[in-house]
């Protein structure tokens, strides 16, 4: 049966974005939603169990994106995961709960003109999407849809590399999302009860019995659809049949830092000489579209362990049957069950690097067969300089674009990585993790010399898994989106999704993703939340 084409909002993704915007617009009955995902629905087992995310990697869940050829990674491409299916990324990543620093937010307002997005007045929809099991005070929430917990597993390495960080004199931070975020500790997850607890989990799935929500699957969008400067629909492609939707309000685009610039660009909105070389119409010349481009660079650090398990050697059939029985084991584990942030000089105004540990070889994406027993030291680059472009290489929207992070093509990232690599070196020779160690596996050798160092880089970097930035908001030249997050020069069209951040925040994106579609939803509403309380914002150095 045909269903009905015609909708308030027509919501392109269903990823944290697109299931969070679904939920909420709908809880108006009067409001009728399309919910469109090129993807399948998300109902395998490797979504579920934590620990399995990596065999999601370059199977039919994945888009298979890869970058261009990166100069400072020794030509190499770098592939991409990104999820397709219900919950888009939120069903594949690690679930790391992080939201950012303060002045992440404050200079998305301050600096790039994006009024409104403050951390104060961020933090109310962090707060009200957020169903902490454990922490309670100004700066959480414990009745939100999106649960959040610490780690039913704990692997020793994790309290060893704990144990390591405070010797070399971080302090101790159980709560990365509250005053302070510097220090070392154990990450809180999006779990509940040992699963993975994905935006499909926590929106989508109580809001489907709702009958203004429309939800198809295998839904793959080719083209908005603009009339008169207005966009009133898209037209999409299901099991081998061309159709149309139509928005009576407005389009969503929520697609990410790929599929959202790419899908403006087919639509013709963006840089109008780039367009032209595709023979697509320009409808806004919009020079911003695909460019700013940045992610998160992580470069693993290897050892052999000795004396303790691997966290790889919990995939039996006995930990399977104890994960769905109990909800615990090694199974429960997220791989990075650790980390912290610290700042590579005095005089930064935040954190710039993030660590991941995980006691385990982790490294090119997990797309290696395990060799022995290990840890990973991972650090990230949280505080970007370096910026690429996306671009298409073909008018047929079945076409990847061109992805270019364009990583370390500015110099003060490639600094910044080193002393956090020498950092994590020194951390790696406390006792308290040093007696685990069973000599380096990457670099090999342990060639911690200068072209040792680069070498390793370019090697080994990998994405953290967080494009930002392709359709930014503010009031610059650039900028693709208002602060309302509306599409410059088309009416009824706004991007909803890691895309329209201006610069990528310090941590692990997804809970920033979802507060946006929060605070998007509102502002669809006509709804006003007040400022953070007093108290979270005099605290707050995040």
């Amino acid at each position: 049966m045909t269903p009905n084409l015609t909708y308030d909002y027509v919501i392109v993704g269903a990823g944290s974005a697109g299931c969070t915007l679904a939920a909420r617009l709908t809880e108006d009955p009067a409001t009728r939603v399309l919910l469109l995902e090129a993807g399948p629905a998300d109902d395998d087992d490797a979504i579920r169990i934590p620990a399995a995310f990596s065999n999601l990697f370059k199977t039919r869940w994945d888009w298979h994106y890869e970058t261009t050829e990166q100069k400072r990674l020794a030509g190499r491409r770098s592939y991409w995961p990104r999820m397709k299916a219900l919950g888009g990324c939120s069903s594949m990543n690690a679930m790391i709960y992080i939201r950012g620093n303060r002045h992440d937010y404050d200079a998305w307002r301050d600096t790039h003109g994006a009024t409104g997005w403050g951390y104060d007045d961020c933090l109310p929809y962090f707060i009200k999407a957020e169903g902490n099991a454990r922490l309670r005070d100004s700066f959480h929430g414990s009745s939100g849809p999106l649960h959040v917990e610490d780690l039913r597993f704990q692997h020793p390495l994790t309290g060893a590399w704990i144990d390591a960080g405070r010797a070399h004199g971080l302090r101790l931070n159980g709560d990365f999302n509250g005053a302070t975020q510097e220090g070392v500790g154990r990450y809180q997850v999006t779990q509940k009860r040992g699963a993975r607890w994905s935006a499909a989990d926590a929106y989508l799935r109580p809001a489907l019995q709702r009958g203004n929500l429309t939800v198809l699957t295998d839904a793959f969008v080719t083209r908005l659809v603009v009339q008169g400067g207005r966009a009133v629909g898209v037209d999409y492609r299901r099991f081998g049949e061309d159709l149309t939707a139509r928005a009576d309000g407005e389009v969503l685009l929520s697609g990410g830092a790929v599929n959202s610039p790419q899908l403006l660009m087919l639509s013709g909105i963006g840089p109008a000489q780039h367009l032209a070389e595709f023979g697509i119409t320009t409808v806004v010349d919009s020079p911003g579209v695909g460019q700013n481009l940045h992610d998160h660079p992580v470069v693993p650090l290897l050892w052999r362990t000795k004396g303790v398990p691997d966290l790889a050697d919990g995939a039996t059939l006995p930990r399977m049957i104890q994960w769905k029985a109990t909800g615990r084991g090694p199974l429960v584990s997220n791989v990075a069950e650790g980390g912290g942030f610290w700042r590579t000089t005095d005089d930064l105004a935040a954190p710039d690097i993030q660590v991941h540990m995980a006691p385990t070889l982790f490294y090119l994406n997990a797309q290696h067969e395990a060799k022995a027993r290990g840890l990973t030291l991972a650090p990230t680059l949280v505080n970007v300089f370096s910026r690429g472009q996306l671009r298409l290489r073909s008018a047929d929207p079945t076409w990847h674009p061109a992805i270019d992070p364009a990583y370390y093509s500015d110099e003060r990232d490639l600094t910044a990585m080193i002393a956090g690599m020498r950092r994590l070196l020194d951390i790696a020779r406390q006792p308290a993790l040093a007696r685990h160690l069973d000599g380096e596996f990457h670099p090999r050798g342990g060639d911690y010399t200068t072209e040792g160092i680069h070498q390793h880089i370019a090697r080994l970097t990998q994405t953290l898994y967080h494009p930002v930035g392709t359709c930014a908001m503010g009031d610059g030249e650039l900028a693709v989106v208002d602060p309302e997050l509306r599409v410059r020069g088309v009416d009824g069209l706004r991007v909803i999704d890691a895309s329209v951040m201006p610069t990528v925040t310090r941590g692990n994106t997804n809970a920033p993703v979802i507060m946006l579609a929060e605070k998007a939803a509102d502002m669809l509403r006509g709804i006003t939340r007040p400022l953070a309380t007093a108290g979270a914002r005099q605290e707050a150095s995040l």
